[in-house]
């Protein structure tokens, strides 16, 4: 993990893996030279953004995973933006990570009975303004995680865009008992984001249950054990003063 719980290690799949940066480097210029990346621009450096994004997100919604969920745990990126807002509009409450995890009220809660614009509380900037920000004592169980990727494998490894955030979301919701093993983790992707490389996953990375693409439902066979928390041997002194929930947790 650099920083925060590496998105960027090299063990777990053996001395012909594939590194993820290089990965990252290769969908995020196909997605942009195929003219499949869409706004905001360039793809790179983020969760890119894609043509058929709805599309993904109305197949999520066909899974039954999604209809059993009440509460859902998301990403805040443009690719799964349909996502949130479909969300919202069945009635299921969504949480959100404040940016970094710089707060110790760490979670945004958009509750659907509280909200009148759908649209703008899903946004990236609109969320901060609508939803409530709460502290991790305040967030419900989690039924379903979605998670935004820059390459995902068939078999569940995610390659995301390497400052290792989400998996440390996990981490947190998992400490606190908020999610467990059981918890379905889902990503919504491009077609050309599914690879079949052997990448070096990590055992701090969560692995995905279900891969959705506009063209198809991936779910991997056998599936990794997800991480049972926060590895504190990852984290600097640094980043625990930057992240306060991480200091609470660590003290609790």
């Amino acid at each position: 993990m650099p920083d925060v719980g590496s998105d960027d290690g090299s063990d777990g799949a053996g001395s012909d893996a594939v590194d993820k940066a290089s990965v990252r480097e290769r969908i995020w210029d196909d997605l942009e030279e195929s003219g499949e990346a869409r706004f905001p621009f360039p793809p790179h450096g983020r969760i890119p953004n894609f043509a058929g994004a709805s599309d993904a997100a109305d197949r999520l919604a066909e899974q039954p995973e999604w209809n059993e969920a009440t509460t859902i745990k998301a990403n805040p990126d443009a690719p799964q933006l349909p996502v949130r807002r479909r969300a919202l509009r069945e009635g299921k409450t969504v949480y959100m990570a404040v940016p970094r995890l710089s707060d110790e009220r760490c979670f945004l809660k958009l509750d659907p009975d509280d909200l009148e614009d759908y649209d703008a509380a899903t946004t990236v900037s609109g969320s901060s303004k609508h939803g409530e920000q709460v502290g991790p004592e305040a967030v419900d169980r989690v039924d379903l995680i979605v998670s935004g990727s820059v390459a995902v494998t068939e078999e569940g490894g995610r390659i995301g865009k390497g400052e290792g955030y989400s998996d440390l979301e996990y981490a947190v919701l998992r400490e606190l008992d908020l999610v467990d093993e059981s918890t379905p983790v889902a990503t919504s992707v491009h077609e050309r984001q599914v690879i079949d490389d052997a990448v070096a996953i990590g055992a701090h990375d969560v692995a995905m249950n279900l891969v959705v693409t506009p063209e198809r439902v991936v779910r991997p066979e056998g599936g990794s054990e997800q991480p049972e928390g926060i590895d504190w041997d990852l984290l600097t002194d640094e980043r625990l003063e930057e992240i306060p929930v991480l200091e609470s947790l660590r003290d609790r």
